[in-house]
């Protein structure tokens, strides 16, 4: 008999750790995905999203299919606000990729899409984001098929933007552009 998983589209509130369970002293008030929904036991996060970012965050029971979709196949869109009036020669730099720094060394990102956007339509986040008087602030959209650790963080800063606040609003097909903040569905399977 084949084993039946179970697979899950979250809105990752900010706050929040991309981990189930942490027996770390120092961070045992930290929120966790547990505290959305009482998850299968075998539930693992597709690719995780730090605890300052928000956003899509995909789980399952399914090893192959966590395997399947964190590969390059899939694109990643990031919506992220930025620190200044990003302008379009640093839009072309992330674009073509720019050096970062990773746990082995120095990286050069791989191109992707990048792109002012207006102002979108988002859940408020729990922790306020500075306001107009510490200077303006921008959005754009960063589409990635890769994902090193803090990655469109580091990109932003890399090009003299860094990102106040980062939301995941797509991968491959998913969105959770209906979605609110903590909110859980769970699906027959992922379709990305």
């Amino acid at each position: 008999m084949t084993e039946k998983h179970q697979h899950y589209i979250i809105f990752k509130p900010w706050g929040y750790l991309s981990q189930f369970i942490d027996n770390s002293p120092t961070r045992k008030n930290k929120k966790k995905l547990g505290d959305l929904h009482p998850f299968d036991e075998r539930t693992m996060s597709i690719g995780r999203l730090d605890q300052d970012s928000e956003g899509l965050l995909l789980l399952t029971t399914n090893g192959k299919e966590s395997y399947r979709i964190l590969s390059s196949k899939y694109e990643k869109e990031y919506y992220v606000q930025l620190d200044g009036i990003i302008d379009p020669e640093a839009l072309e730099l992330l674009e073509m990729g720019v050096e970062i720094s990773i746990d082995s060394g120095k990286y050069m990102t791989k191109p992707c899409l990048a792109k002012k956007i207006d102002v979108p339509d988002l859940p408020t986040r729990a922790k306020k984001i500075r306001d107009e008087r510490h200077g303006p602030t921008s959005w754009a959209s960063i589409t990635v098929r890769e994902g090193k650790f803090r990655q469109v963080r580091k990109m932003t800063a890399a090009v003299g933007f860094p990102t106040l606040r980062l939301v995941r609003v797509r991968i491959g097909k998913i969105t959770i552009f209906n979605f609110q903040a903590g909110q859980v569905e769970e699906v027959d399977q992922l379709n990305v």
